[in-house]
């Protein structure tokens, strides 16, 4: 037997045309049979029935732990939106400002402020007495220290200052 000439399983080639032609002879004159694969059912349903309607209770139990960090997501979504919102309308503020925009704001501030300075110096100045000191006589200042340091250790070391 010759293995370049045989099927999978080793019935020669001509063999197996054989079969295969008397299968398929047999098979011919029978009509071929469609099956549908899915259906779809266009009807209307009824509005109500015969059947009352049964009262569904929600079984569902969410854990509290569920609960909190669902409400604790919803508020630190809000609240990072809210920061965003305000750092995008300070940022778009800040980038409409221009050197004149800001002179016409601070320049009435700066000047109340150098008024104020202006008049509480001259306050100040007007309320200040004059004090002289005279001293007449002999003044004699002694001061003496006695400074000793004692340090022990090797590795340690202590240092001790004593003032007299």
């Amino acid at each position: 037997m010759d293995p370049m000439n045989t099927t999978q399983s080793g019935m020669p080639e001509s063999e197996a045309a054989a079969e295969a032609r008397r299968l398929l002879d047999a098979w011919a004159g029978r009509p071929v049979r469609h099956h549908p694969t899915s259906f779809r059912d266009d009807t209307e349903p009824p509005a109500f029935g015969a059947t009352p309607p049964v009262e569904q209770d929600d079984q569902r139990i969410v854990p509290a732990w569920a609960v909190g960090i669902a409400v604790a997501s919803i508020g630190v979504g809000a609240g990072i939106t809210g920061i965003g919102c305000g750092a995008w309308l300070v940022l778009h503020g800040l980038a409409s400002v221009t050197l004149n925009s800001v002179l016409m704001v601070t320049l009435p501030f700066a000047g109340l402020a150098m008024a104020a300075t202006a008049i509480g110096g001259a306050i100040s100045k007007a309320r200040s007495t004059i004090t002289k000191h005279l001293y007449e006589g002999p003044v004699t200042h002694h001061t003496e220290i006695h400074n000793h340091t004692t340090t022990r250790g090797a590795f340690f070391a202590r240092t001790r200052n004593e003032i007299r």
